[in-house]
């Protein structure tokens, strides 16, 4: 089968690899429709690497997908050959101590799909998944089903988060992921979310789904501006951006008590905190692990119209376009937000 194979930094081609095969009773063939372009997978190739886990090129990257069940095992229940699939990129083993308490996130013997490895990625025609990490859905386009992925990171943020409709908000970075954090605390009752982002088509994008204030960190004093209309300081900040200076923001604008929800991935191995000012106001870091039994609500939430996902498509690419696709999310080109790449 054809995949788009990461072969060095910044190098993708399309290269021929062997054909996946269901071997397992609960094993899903699936024939991939789109793959959406995700941050972690622009670390991979421009950098090769998030934090320990270093590629070994010629790796398949990809985690975001949509894709159609073709073939499954002989104890599969929930899906059958025909249906159209979410993906779940995280296969947790359900048996260690993380995955009895709930928290399938933190699995110890985790494999994800497109990470160093765990498993090779989903930017190819063909994947084996297990079945229980296989979403039927019936009313969504193909992008929205591969936006249901980054839009699960954001609805399990704002869960953890633990909001009520009276706390004020701030979301750092208007990707992808700030913007699913945005438009599930708006749709969970969040009346005043307040965000930061360098980019216009990405502020825009985020006043016109929900943010009571937009503010380009790059050309005003965001702290000052917010805190001038909320002097309490904010109930919780997301910090979306993976970025040092956000981390900082962050801390300034949390009111005593505050919640840090860590959401970005920086590209350095460390980070600082002012423990000072973090000690003096008792700030909680939150540390948000990717999602946790958020697909299906995704699913049902866009189905439904409880949520709007359709704006954050802006790009679609074919796969002998994917050095396109990832050079313009690398370098924010075009007002691109999430482009996805069509098999």
């Amino acid at each position: 089968m054809k995949a788009v194979l990461l072969k060095g930094i910044g190098r993708l081609e399309i290269g021929e690899v062997s054909m996946p095969q269901v071997k397992g009773d609960k094993d899903v063939l699936l024939k991939i429709k789109a793959v959406g372009v995700c941050g972690s997978d622009i670390h991979y190739y421009r950098q090769g690497r998030i934090g320990d886990q270093i590629v070994q090129f010629p790796f398949i990257i990809g985690h975001e997908c949509a894709a159609i069940v073709e073939d499954v095992g002989k104890g599969v229940s929930k899906v059958k050959v025909g249906d159209k699939i979410v993906v779940d990129p995280a296969i947790s083993c359900g048996i260690c101590d993380q995955c009895r308490m709930g928290r399938k996130n933190t699995c110890r013997n985790m494999k994800f799909l497109g990470c160093p490895g765990q498993a090779e990625g989903c930017l190819c025609e063909y994947i084996v998944m297990p079945e229980d990490c296989s979403y039927l859905y019936n009313k969504l386009s193909t992008g929205q089903a591969v936006l249901c992925e980054p839009l699960a990171i954001g609805l399990y943020a704002v869960r953890l988060a633990a909001l009520n409709t009276r706390d004020r908000i701030a979301i750092l970075g208007a990707g992808p992921i700030g913007l699913s954090c945005l438009i599930s605390a708006v749709e969970s009752g969040v009346k005043k979310c307040y965000v930061t982002e360098p980019i216009d088509a990405r502020r825009q994008a985020a006043f016109n789904n929900g943010a009571i204030w937009v503010g380009n960190p790059d050309k005003e004093k965001i702290i000052e501006r917010i805190l001038q209309k909320e002097p309490a300081g904010l109930d919780a900040v997301f910090e979306c951006a993976g970025k040092q200076e956000t981390i900082d923001e962050a801390i300034e604008l949390l009111k005593p008590a505050g919640k840090l929800m860590i959401v970005g991935i920086p590209k350095e191995d460390r980070v600082s905190f002012d423990i000072h000012k973090m000690r003096r106001k008792a700030v909680q870091i939150i540390n948000v692990r990717r999602q946790n039994d958020c697909t299906a609500d995704c699913i049902r939430m866009i189905e439904t119209g409880r949520i709007n996902v359709d704006f954050m498509l802006t790009h679609r690419f074919k796969p002998s376009q994917a050095a396109e696709a990832f050079e313009m999310v690398a370098d924010y080109r075009d007002g691109v937000i999430k482009a996805v790449i069509e098999f």
